[in-house]
């Protein structure tokens, strides 16, 4: 659908996230209306086609899409507020950042405002918002959400509709964003080995991208086992990580100390020592899935 086909949006909040929203938008040609508590942040923008409104109540009333990009859903509800009778009928879509419930709460706050809902989440850094590879995650009103596919495609190539629960993004969300800091940390702690023996941070990179595809390569595998519950035929052990850990904290602990402090690790090896204590000695690492869900618990 061409750019002058779809229907305009504006975009609540001009950080670095939202101004790279509204710049994707203005670059597809979208008929783009801005917003923001600190009016000057608008003036790049407004440079490059956008138009800015002087008061929330106005931006909300001049697009039928109205994209929010703020710090969390309290401070949404809150921005939006004063402008709440104009978002009846219109389309609301957050990109903040948040928890599951938050999200549910949101998307009450949004149907009871007469406005339908749509959560976000831009899996990427704002220099990269608009490109092709770009992952952006929706959840919410199936027919919302491809009402506006074209116009929310702008933002990345990677658009992804994970499904009519309002919350799915935000369930997505922190589920990819636990994995972000274990692994920076995990990359972190080699290269204070590395470079703790004289050895550039930067000749560690090329193998360390290797060896997280690699990783990445047994993600299926590690999933089929949890879905079924199957864990007695591995391709990584509990054992393996249990005794590699073990090693690595014993030799952190000696009095030379192998150039890192693995304190971190400390966790990790309680987890590990309660799977073998429990007999999964032998069982694929994925078990572990089992001891990271609390039993009843609903995110």
């Amino acid at each position: 659908m061409a750019g002058e086909m779809q229907a305009p949006v504006t975009v609540v909040g001009l950080g670095a996230m939202g101004t790279a929203l509204a710049e994707a938008f203005i670059r597809s040609g979208i008929a783009t209306t801005v917003w923001n508590r600190t009016p000057q942040k608008a003036a790049g923008v407004v440079e490059k086609g956008a138009v800015h409104r002087t008061t929330v109540q106005e931006a909300v009333a001049a697009s039928p899409l109205v994209v929010t990009c703020l710090t969390t859903y309290e401070v949404t509800r809150e921005v939006l507020e004063p402008a709440g009778e104009f978002l009846a009928g219109r389309t609301l879509v957050t990109l903040n950042s948040g928890t599951p419930p938050g999200a549910r709460e949101m998307a009450a706050w949004a149907a009871r405002a007469g406005a339908r809902f749509l959560d976000g989440a831009v899996m990427s850094v704002p220099d990269s918002v608009g490109t092709p590879d770009t992952l952006v995650f929706f959840s919410g009103d199936t027919a919302t959400f491809e009402e506006h596919r074209a116009t929310l495609g702008a933002l990345g190539g990677g658009t992804v509709h994970l499904g009519a629960e309002p919350d799915f993004t935000a369930l997505y969300d922190s589920a990819l964003g636990g994995i972000l800091l274990p692994t920076l940390l995990g990359f972190l702690q080699g290269v204070a080995l590395v470079t703790s023996r004289g050895v550039p941070a930067g000749d560690l990179v090329p193998y360390a991208a290797a060896w997280l595809e690699k990783i990445g390569a047994i993600l299926p595998e590690l999933a089929r086992e949890v879905d079924s519950g199957e864990y007695a035929d591995p391709a990584s052990s509990v054992g393996i990580f249990h005794d590699g850990v073990a090693s690595l904290v014993r030799d952190g602990e000696a009095e030379q100390g192998v150039g890192v402090d693995v304190s971190w690790l400390a966790p990790v090896q309680d987890l590990l020592r309660k799977a073998v204590a429990d007999g999964h000695r032998d069982h694929s690492i994925a078990v572990l899935a089992e001891y990271l869900r609390k039993p009843g618990r609903s995110t």
